[in-house]
């Protein structure tokens, strides 16, 4: 059950670490692209992935969720680890599915 946690934890990490600040990241740098649409995003999504800020907080929200998971009381443990990590894992995964559907429903023959 640990190596459970450890891998929802650095799942969440990366995805948060990814949505909190990419938003904000993206559309500052929009002003500043030259590229027109979804481009933009996916740039800046992947620009994320090498910069230094975003691994820092990655490895901060890693070891926030990594410590909570350790919680010897059950109820901080189900309020600090669970609930975050689930809620952040689901929406996520709905995400994705929504993003897929539109691309296969809205795709030109």
């Amino acid at each position: 059950m640990d190596c459970v946690k450890g891998i929802l934890s650095g799942l969440v990490a990366i995805i948060l670490a990814e949505i909190v600040p990419g938003v904000w990241w993206a559309f500052t740098g929009i002003s500043k692209s030259k590229a027109t649409g979804i481009a933009v995003l996916w740039g800046g999504l992947i620009e994320s992935l090498f910069c230094f800020r975003f691994w820092i907080l990655a490895i901060l929200f890693f070891a926030l969720f990594f410590t909570a998971s350790k919680l010897r009381n059950k109820a901080l443990r189900a309020l600090l680890f669970w609930i975050p990590t689930l809620t952040v894992l689901s929406l996520s995964i709905a995400a994705a599915g929504l993003l897929t559907y539109v691309v296969i429903r809205f795709r030109h023959p």
